[in-house]
């Protein structure tokens, strides 16, 4: 009894909300799986070297391998650096492309079309933000980097010769906190 009033009530709910809605929604909520599968995947592959018990600054990042030795890690450190920069490009193109679709759908709600342009809009200024983030951190002396926002945290990957010196963290967390507006206890930065 009990099952077919919520099975009614829940008909009753989708011919409310619409059937345009739902695909709305579905899209919104398959891309930030996107996004946070990508930020998840960026922010697995190294260690943070975030000092949690501090709020500052990167744990010793000391290689294990003679520091003497010849270095071939220029060529997968490149890699690394341009596969990231791709899935990020790619994750972003996919996410852009269903919020087009909905502006475009001629039967989508006024309301859906200003939530998707909005997004769209969103994800331009987080666009933008992580290229002058990683331009401002290169011109820095960093052989690379690469940055990705998600929300009001924010993962900075960068490649340098030499170990990252607290005052090079403190002009990363500088140069992100003034072109992002991200708090330096929400940025992480990983050394490749």
């Amino acid at each position: 009894m009990k099952i077919e009033k919520v099975k009614e009530n829940f008909k009753v709910f989708c011919i409310k909300i619409g059937k345009r809605n739902f695909i709305i929604a579905g899209a919104v909520l398959l891309i930030g799986i996107a996004v946070c599968i990508n930020w998840a995947v960026l922010s697995s592959r190294a260690d943070d070297g975030f000092d949690y018990s501090t709020g500052v600054g990167m744990q010793d990042s000391t290689p294990t391998e003679d520091v003497d030795a010849p270095k071939d890690t220029d060529v997968s450190n490149d890699a690394y650096f341009s596969s990231i920069e791709v899935s990020r490009q790619r994750t972003r193109d996919e996410a852009i492309e269903v919020l087009q679709a909905v502006v475009d759908n001629a039967s989508a709600t006024e309301t859906a079309k200003n939530e998707a342009l909005a997004e769209i809009n969103n994800l331009a200024k987080i666009m933008e933000n992580e290229s002058n983030i990683e331009t401002l951190v290169i011109a820095k002396g960093f052989e690379n980097c690469v940055a990705v926002i998600s929300g009001d945290k924010a993962n900075i990957v960068v490649s340098s010769t030499s170990d990252i010196l607290p005052a090079q963290i403190s002009q990363i967390n500088e140069i992100v906190y003034d072109t992002a507006g991200i708090l330096p206890v929400n940025i992480n930065i990983t050394e490749r």
